[in-house]
């Protein structure tokens, strides 16, 4: 009997986590990915990946100088990776590099030291705060951040070599 009381509740507790992190707007975002496919003419492209539950990015980047003219993305991730590359898709294109670095401590923030998370045209990545409390699920909401700050390093990186 006390075993199946710990089943019971180990499987209510799975089912709450489900219902928390897997609520119907983060579903919506993950279902309505846009900007799929690659930039042929990117100014840089970079990839994250999170080992954990085998999630991966590709993005596309371009910029004219420290904003975002163009995006794409190749999304093969669990359903938080998708909502947080779906929001990123809607919004990155028109975003300066500081503004995207700052959202990213936003969100690392949000997720690991009680922040409120990302604000202005970002502020659509509140909707992973239940992803704070399930800590395994923390790598693959970020990788969409990651990868466009990868890119937009390498694209910063290129200019310096060209200028010097």
């Amino acid at each position: 009997m006390r075993r199946s009381l710990k089943t019971a509740k180990k499987s209510a507790g799975s089912r709450q986590m489900m219902d928390d992190i897997y609520n119907s707007r983060i579903l919506e975002f993950a279902g309505n990915i846009p900007r799929v496919g690659m930039l042929a003419d990117a100014d840089a492209e970079a990839a994250a990946h999170s080992k954990l539950c085998g999630s991966k990015v590709r993005i596309w980047l371009k910029m004219d100088g420290d904003v975002v003219t163009d995006f794409a993305h190749d999304v093969k991730a669990c359903a938080l990776g998708q909502a947080s590359s779906s929001i990123m898709a809607r919004h990155v294109v028109g975003a300066h590099a500081a503004e995207i670095r700052r959202a990213r401590e936003d969100m690392l923030a949000m997720l690991k030291a009680d922040g409120e998370g990302p604000c202005g045209r970002f502020e659509d990545m509140r909707f992973l705060l239940p992803v704070r409390d399930y800590k395994a699920r923390h790598a693959s909401t970020m990788l969409t951040f990651d990868a466009v700050v990868d890119a937009i390093g390498q694209i910063e990186a290129k200019r310096l070599a060209t200028a010097v």
